[in-house]
C-alpha cells in the first residue's frame, strides 16, 4: 500500500501555487536518474529548442516510471536542472500538460553552469513512492 500526503501550503510558508512544499509517503521508494532529451536511439531531440527538449525529458521520465509500475501520481519530488533559468517557462508548460494539480510533487529548479553536453538545455530527476503491491510490468 502506498500513502502519499501532499501539503501545498504549510502554515507560515508562502503559497507555491504550482507545487507542494511537503510530500511524504509510505511504499516503495523509486529514484529516477536525471533524464535529458535523448530518444531511444540516443539522439538529441530538440536541438536549441527548450520546449521540445522538456517534452522529451518528461516522456523519458514517464517511461522510467512505468518500468517500475509507477506513474505521475506517484511522483513526490522533481528536480529541474536548467542551463538557462529562462527555460523554466518550458518546464511549466509541460508540467501543466502532464501533472495533475491535485497530485503536485515537491520541486526544485536550479540553473547550472553546464549539463553533461553543451546541447542539453534541461535535465530532470524524479523521486516517487509506489504501492508495495503494484508490480512493475
Amino acid at each position: 500500500m502506498s500513502e502519499i500526503t501532499r501539503i501545498m501550503e504549510p502554515a507560515g510558508v508562502a503559497p507555491s501555487g504550482r507545487y507542494s512544499h511537503v510530500v511524504s509517503g509510505r511504499g516503495r521508494f523509486v529514484s529516477v536518474a536525471g533524464q535529458v532529451a535523448l530518444d531511444e536511439e540516443g539522439e538529441l531531440v530538440g536541438a536549441g529548442d527548450p520546449l521540445a527538449q522538456v517534452r522529451q525529458v518528461f516522456a523519458n521520465l514517464e517511461r522510467c516510471l512505468a518500468a517500475v509500475g509507477a506513474g505521475w501520481r506517484d511522483v513526490v519530488k522533481l528536480t529541474f536542472f536548467l542551463a538557462d533559468i529562462a527555460d523554466l517557462s518550458a518546464v511549466r508548460t509541460v508540467w501543466d500538460e502532464v501533472l495533475d494539480p491535485e497530485h503536485a510533487p515537491a520541486s526544485s529548479a536550479v540553473q547550472v553552469a553546464a549539463l553533461a553536453r553543451p546541447d542539453f538545455l534541461v535535465e530532470i530527476e524524479a523521486f516517487a513512492v509506489v504501492p508495495e503491491e503494484r508490480a512493475a510490468p
